[in-house]
C-alpha cells in the first residue's frame, strides 16, 4: 500500500470535529491596511490575518492616476483567486493520489475604471469580467477519468471562485472622526 495522503493525515480530524461540532468549520480571515504618516494617496501596506508577521506595500494602477509600481487591489484579487485554485487543485490530488508534475493558473479580470473615477455614470465600478486558467500535467499512466475528477473536485472546492461566482454580501462603514490637534 502506498504512502498515506499528507492532505488526507491533515484534514482527517478536522473533518471528524467539524462533522461534530459544525461551528468550528466556521472561521474568520482578516486583513487590514495601516497608515504610515508621510504616505502618499497612492501607496498603503496591507497586512494579512494573524498569526503572519508580514506585510506588504501596495500601490494604484495607472490607470487610476497611480504609479504602477506595487501590486494594486485589483492585482491582489486575481491573486487571491489563482492562489486559491492552485492550492485546492494540488490539495485535491494529493487527495487522489495523482502525481502532478506542472501547475500553473492565471487569473486575469476586465475592469472599466470609468465608473470608479466618475467619467461615465454608466460605467459599472468593479469587475466585468475574470477568467481563472488553469495548466496542469500529471505523470504519465494517469487514467483520464482520475484528470476529470481531479478537475471536477477542484472546481467544486475552491472558496474564491465560488465566493467570485455567487457574490457575497459586504457591508461597508465608514466611522469618520476629527482630530482636535489638526
Amino acid at each position: 500500500m502506498g504512502q498515506q495522503s499528507a492532505v488526507l493525515q491533515r484534514q482527517a480530524p478536522l473533518r471528524a470535529a467539524y462533522k461534530e461540532h459544525p461551528e468550528q468549520a466556521l472561521i474568520l480571515k482578516r486583513a487590514w491596511t495601516v497608515f504610515e504618516a508621510g504616505q502618499d494617496a497612492f501607496h498603503g501596506v496591507v497586512v494579512p490575518g494573524e498569526p503572519y508577521r508580514v506585510s506588504w506595500q501596495c500601490g494604484t494602477d495607472r490607470a487610476v492616476g497611480g504609479f504602477h509600481d506595487a501590486p494594486n487591489p485589483g492585482e491582489v484579487l486575481c491573486a487571491a483567486l489563482a492562489s486559491c485554485q492552485d492550492t485546492t487543485l494540488r490539495m485535491v490530488a494529493d487527495l487522489l493520489g495523482v502525481k502532478l508534475r506542472q501547475v500553473e493558473v492565471e487569473v486575469t479580470g476586465k475592469v472599466d475604471v470609468r465608473g470608479s473615477m466618475a467619467v461615465d455614470r454608466q460605467a459599472p465600478v468593479g469587475f466585468e469580467s475574470m477568467q481563472c486558467r488553469v495548466r496542469f500535467q500529471v505523470a504519465p499512466g494517469t487514467p483520464p477519468e482520475l484528470c476529470q475528477r481531479l478537475v471536477a473536485q477542484a472546481e467544486r472546492s475552491c472558496i474564491n471562485l465560488h465566493t467570485l461566482r455567487a457574490g457575497v454580501a459586504v457591508d461597508a462603514s465608514f466611522d469618520v472622526r476629527t482630530s482636535g490637534n489638526d
